[in-house]
């Protein structure tokens, strides 16, 4: 990933003032939950996105700061009411919103990130990019409340997941692709050829994570955290698929019944590896990795290419 911070270096520099002048409020509560979030921000990988779209398209503008600080206002918002959803009191080492204010305070504040991306867009008449993102957070919500519908069942079939990973997931990578590129090129055409990029590697980015549930505990996500919580991913999925009945049986049991048990849950994650679960979804990740290069390749040559194909490696290289 250092070619790809390299290249916008300098549009990052202006986008960490441009992202915290847009979530000031001059309220003192407001004000002091939108510093605690901006010292605790994370990679900040979705405006990379948007910079690197716009670069590959032809260069950046306002406007392209502005389609940075819609993304990470909507996605941040998201993030915050997810911790509501799931009643998470950590978010990336750090107490969660939730934790320190209750969920009360939490979904107002979700509330406000919304409302201020809502309004950047508006108050410019950057009208085409906010319907790029608002399309992306439809789709998002979607997305949880398809894949909330079937953990209940446990039915999850592959094409099902695709299409949950493909809304939840890669839907708002695909719009900051997107976005960057109508930014500073109004071209319909070039911002479809972005988004459908972004999509295919949001999905790939979603098997990688998906995969760390088969790992060990270093890599950043606790083993097993999926099964858990009944999530249904690709290597459970293709494994129920494949397996004989008796061992599609005693899956199932153990995720509906005995999923809070370490030892049950190792024996799950034994099972997807000897039935080649973690293997398929490899194979499927570095396709659509694949695919998303392609697409990516159809731009003319280019550092901001060459930086753009650097974050497409991380996703599928990364330990966490």
């Amino acid at each position: 990933m250092k070619l790809a911070k390299k290249v916008i270096e300098e549009e990052l520099k202006i986008f960490e003032e441009h992202f915290a002048q847009s979530m000031k409020s001059g309220k003192g509560l407001l004000d002091r939950i939108m510093s605690f979030i901006i010292k605790r921000k994370g990679k900040q990988m979705r405006p990379m996105f948007v910079f690197l779209a716009a670069k590959v398209a032809g260069g950046t503008d306002e406007r392209t700061f502005r389609a940075a600080s819609l993304i990470e206002l909507l996605h941040t918002a998201t993030l915050v009411h997810d911790d509501v959803v799931d009643e998470a009191n950590m978010r990336r080492g750090f107490f969660s919103i939730n934790a320190l204010w209750k969920n009360k305070v939490a979904v107002l504040v979700g509330d406000y990130l919304l409302s201020k991306g809502l309004l950047l867009s508006v108050e410019h008449g950057d009208y085409p990019i906010l319907k790029i993102v608002s399309k992306a957070v439809k789709e998002m919500s979607e997305g949880e409340l398809l894949q909330i519908e079937k953990t209940r069942k446990l039915d999850i079939k592959e094409d099902i997941y695709f299409e949950i990973i493909r809304s939840k997931t890669a839907s708002l990578l695909a719009a900051a692709c997107s976005a960057g590129a109508w930014s500073v090129t109004e071209n319909e055409a070039e911002a479809e050829k972005m988004r459908q990029f972004g999509e295919k590697l949001g999905i790939s980015f979603q098997i990688k994570d998906d995969l760390f549930d088969y790992g060990h505990d270093n890599i950043g996500k606790p083993t097993g955290i999926d099964i858990r919580e009944k999530k249904m991913t690709l290597p459970l999925i293709y494994t129920l698929q494949t397996a004989e009945e008796a061992t599609r049986r005693k899956i199932i049991y153990v995720v509906k019944n005995q999923n809070t048990q370490k030892d049950k849950v190792e024996e799950v994650i034994g099972l997807v590896k000897q039935h080649g679960g973690i293997e398929y979804a490899k194979t499927k990740m570095e396709a659509y990795q694949k695919e998303a290069l392609d697409i990516l390749h159809s731009f003319p040559p280019s550092e901001a290419r060459d930086a753009m194909e650097d974050l497409v490696a991380y996703v599928t290289s990364r330990k966490y």
